[in-house]
């Protein structure tokens, strides 16, 4: 404030006419000729203003109820920024007292305790493990011992000589509490009474000597934490929840947690990728592909245009198709499911352990919105509306991927057509690498679209409260994005080119699976296994590459270029401007903050690439590595400096976000075990080595799982424009499939080989997921919820906080019973509670352990 003693901890603004704007309109006015239409701009100036004053007649009602709750308020509509007037909020102390018992708020008391360390190996280990990660931690000078604790206890005016005054509230309370009182500025803003509500950056003021840090909060977090060289160090979280609240606090925990996660997750996939590297060579399916010696002849993959080729044509993509499918995978999609149940078990006691250490159970509130009652006939238009535009969305998806999957089917026969041998060589890499960028495109579109369209639909069904209006828009936006991200990856992975093998296959329509006089899709030789993962490292790479960082660095920048052009004043007076604005005025011209559900959202969607289809690209933890790196600092510094600081908020879990994480995970272990099972050929394979190879390897396999097909029995019109393009008539052509040959007495019908590979297949999804549910229930049975050592400090507290209480009554006791003084009371509680002047004393209860 103005008198440079009261803090300011919140801010509204609102639109200022200019002085002389009316006269100046009047004058604009009389230049015009025509009266009718001076009469008219006279009417519509007269009710703008009108309007502005009944604006300015709300503020000052909504400020008197403000001064009534006991704030102080100070305008100030003479500030550097034209046309804004600023209201500046402080909550004096005894406010803050008041909330804080109202709201049951948790603060330190003056009664410390030490927490006994474990003796033994034990402690050594520990002792040795944190000298070695000493260089990852923050640096930042902590004043109290970390084997010291607070006892803590909910707030009493009545007991403010037992708690801790100079702890007593966080710079995120403040905000929080000024919020609280201001609880109908959502409509205000909404209705342009005030233009902006927020509290202030922590810049200008110090951190008082007696906390934990001797310099400016603000200006620690952006070099300990907002700060791309100090990306190998852990996050401060304490920080971060004092100065932003403790749903953001948890929101940077569970991001900090997850990505220390991948690291172990990389290092295994990259073994599985360089295990696929070292022995593609020995891998005898793609040997026998690649020996200049196999002359096969393959039926073409497309009508009319597409001619007959060589068998040896597909060695590259049958080596490459090793690198990702091969023994391997298997342990690794296992390795994964049990890393998903790790990751969750290890968050839920990361959780539990923050709630504790920061007392994160104080408040629950949830704002209501302020809309009429509503029954559920009411409800239901909005409800079937609901679910009419989620299919609707839905089928736009699957429309679009209808029409990726046409563009494939043309490209492919148009580059066929080409003159360019190089071309036709390359048309498989062509199509399959420009459809997964047009899929990409599509996806980072619609995803924008779909954010939009879910938070319309939200409104329309006026949820009673702030965290149900979250939590639906949260479920809308997920099942849209979900559907929109991988509905491209489970085409490729579960329907591409399986039709010819299950249905629609008939004599006449062999390899012809006509819809609309298009040839349905078919897989290349080495599987879609490969053609899985081209798509979804695209999918994944282009998602972080382009909408999680270039987008969230770029639009920002461009933002702020853009105020930059449209400022009338130069470089160097916008540079002077800005050395004279106050911390509000600074702030005013900050992004406003949108909440933390498309950050959550892009991680979710990456977890999904991380666990559901795995099996077919092992590298995907290591690629959300790097990315989550940068992802974790980019987000830090969007915090600090370039968005205005949000209210902080109340948490005790990362709500809705951890129900979805466990959704995917348990999806995650059926979609592996069917990619293992009918994506890949692992099954096949197995099949042959164990009950069909002659001597029990895998000589031979390719000839197995290729089918005969007599070249008189094209359908008419179906059959090569360029029968000889390989030099010499073709009678007999082969294609990969379980069939009875031509001269069969059931020609082209199914074989008993594709009944047996198809129980193998459908019993090894029985009992993989049965298998990894069963070891992610007993890892979930083995890792106890809460830590040991936390249950027992819980424990020694509620034993510390009953003697702390008795002791206080004893001296009450005494000072009723005798004529003491009130020194004498003093003396008396300081004796009683001697542990508090020692803090490395042991407690007097000797049941009490560390």
């Amino acid at each position: 404030f103005q008198d440079g003693q009261r803090k300011v901890d919140y801010v509204l603004t609102y639109h200022m006419k200019k002085p002389g704007g009316s006269r100046s309109g009047r004058q604009s006015m009389y230049m015009l000729t025509e009266r009718a239409v001076a009469r008219s701009l006279r009417f519509l100036g007269d009710a703008f203003n009108g309007h502005e004053d009944q604006k300015a007649f709300r503020r000052e009602e909504f400020e008197g109820k403000l001064r009534d709750m006991g704030l102080e308020l100070e305008k100030d509509e003479d500030a550097n920024v034209s046309g804004v007037g600023f209201l500046k909020i402080h909550a004096p102390w005894n406010v803050l007292c008041r909330e804080a018992e109202f709201m049951k708020l948790k603060l330190p008391t003056k009664k410390v305790y030490e927490v006994k360390k474990s003796r033994g190996v034990v402690e050594k280990i520990s002792t040795l493990i944190s000298k070695i990660l000493e260089p990852l931690h923050p640096q930042f000078e902590e004043r109290q011992p970390k084997n010291i604790k607070h006892l803590s206890h909910t707030f009493s005016r009545e007991k403010q000589h037992l708690q801790e005054r100079r702890t007593f509230f966080k710079i995120s309370f403040l905000s929080v509490n000024v919020f609280f009182f201001c609880a109908g500025i959502t409509s205000l803003l909404g209705s342009g009474v005030y233009t902006a509500a927020y509290p202030l950056h922590d810049v200008s003021d110090k951190i008082q000597p007696h906390t934990y840090y001797n310099i400016c909060l603000d200006e620690l977090l952006y070099e300990e934490w907002a700060n791309y060289s100090v990306f190998y160090k852990y996050q401060p979280i304490g920080l971060v929840r004092k100065y932003f609240g403790e749903k953001i606090g948890l929101y940077f925990a569970w991001l900090g947690l997850y990505t220390q996660m991948l690291i172990p997750a990389s290092l295994v996939g990259i073994i599985v990728f360089l295990y696929g590297c070292a022995t593609v060579n020995d891998d005898i399916p793609s040997m026998e592909i690649c020996h200049p010696k196999t002359n096969i002849t393959m039926c073409p993959q497309c009508d009319q245009v597409c001619s007959y080729w060589k068998l040896s044509t597909a060695c590259g993509t049958a080596r490459a198709s090793h690198l990702f499918d091969n023994p391997a995978t298997v342990f690794f999609s296992i390795f994964m499911a049990l890393w998903a149940a790790m990751f969750m078990e290890h968050w839920k006691r990361r959780q539990m352990r923050l709630n504790y250490e920061r007392i994160l159970l104080l408040i629950k509130k949830a704002t209501t919105f302020y809309v009429e009652k509503l029954t559920c006939q009411d409800r239901l238009p909005a409800y079937m509306t609901n679910i009419v535009m989620m299919l609707l969305m839905i089928g736009v998806t699957f429309a679009i991927l209808f029409g990726v999957i046409l563009y494939r089917i043309s490209m492919k026969a148009a580059l066929h057509m080409s003159s360019s041998p190089i071309t036709r060589n390359n048309v498989q890499l062509t199509v399959k690498t420009t459809a997964a960028i047009i899929n990409l495109v599509v996806i980072l579109i619609l995803d924008e679209v779909y954010g939009a369209f879910a938070r319309w639909l939200t409104v329309l069904e006026a949820p009673k409260t702030e965290k149900s209006f979250e939590e639906r828009l949260i479920f809308k936006t997920f099942i849209l994005k979900f559907f929109n991200a991988f509905t491209p990856i489970i085409y490729i992975a579960f329907f591409r080119g399986r039709y010819g093998s299950f249905f629609f296959f008939f004599y006449n329509f062999l390899l012809y699976n006509i819809l609309f006089s298009y040839r349905m899709e078919e897989c290349a030789h080495g599987g879609c296994l490969m053609e899985l993962c081209i798509q979804l490292s695209i999918t994944m790479l282009g998602k972080q590459l382009i909408q999680n960082n270039l987008f969230e660095i770029g639009v920002p920048k461009l933002k702020k270029l853009i105020r930059y052009i449209r400022s009338k004043q130069g470089a160097f007076q916008e540079e002077e401007r800005q050395k004279k604005l106050q911390r509000y005025e600074i702030d005013h011209f900050l992004e406003p903050f949108g909440g933390l559900t498309p950050e959550y959202m892009e991680m979710i969607i990456q977890f999904g690439f991380v666990t559901l289809f795995v099996a077919s690209f092992p590298l995907a933890p290591l690629f959300a590595l790097l990315n989550n790196i940068i992802e974790i600092r980019l987000d830090a510094k969007k915090f600090v400096a370039e968005l205005r600081r949000p209210v902080a908020a109340r948490a005790q879990d990362i709500g809705i976000w951890y129900n979805i994480l466990r959704g995917v995970a348990k999806v995650a272990v059926i979609i592996n075990a069917f990619v293992i099972s009918f994506t890949s050929d692992f099954i096949p394979r197995m099949v042959y080595q164990y009950m069909y190879s002659p001597d029990g390897s895998m000589h031979g396999f390719v000839n197995h799982t290729l089918s005969y097909f007599n070249t008189s029995h094209f359908q008419e019109g179906k059959e090569t424009m360029d029968p000889l393009l390989l030099g010499y008539p073709v009678d007999i052509c082969r294609y990969k499939d379980y069939r009875e040959p031509p001269w069969s007495e059931t020609p082209y019908e199914i074989s008993k080989e594709f009944w047996t590979v198809l129980a193998v297949r459908l019993a090894f999804v029985i009992v993989f997921q049965n298998v990894v549910m069963l070891m992610n229930d007993i890892v979930d049975w083995l890792i106890p919820d809460i830590p040991k050592d936390t249950s027992l400090q819980i424990h020694k507290e509620k034993i510390l906080l009953v003697d702390l209480f008795m002791k206080e009554e004893q001296c009450k006791t005494y000072m009723h019973q005798s004529t003491a003084s009130p020194s004498d009371y003093d003396h008396c509680c300081r004796s009683k509670n001697s542990t508090a002047a020692h803090p490395r004393s042991r407690p007097n209860n000797p049941n009490i352990g560390s």
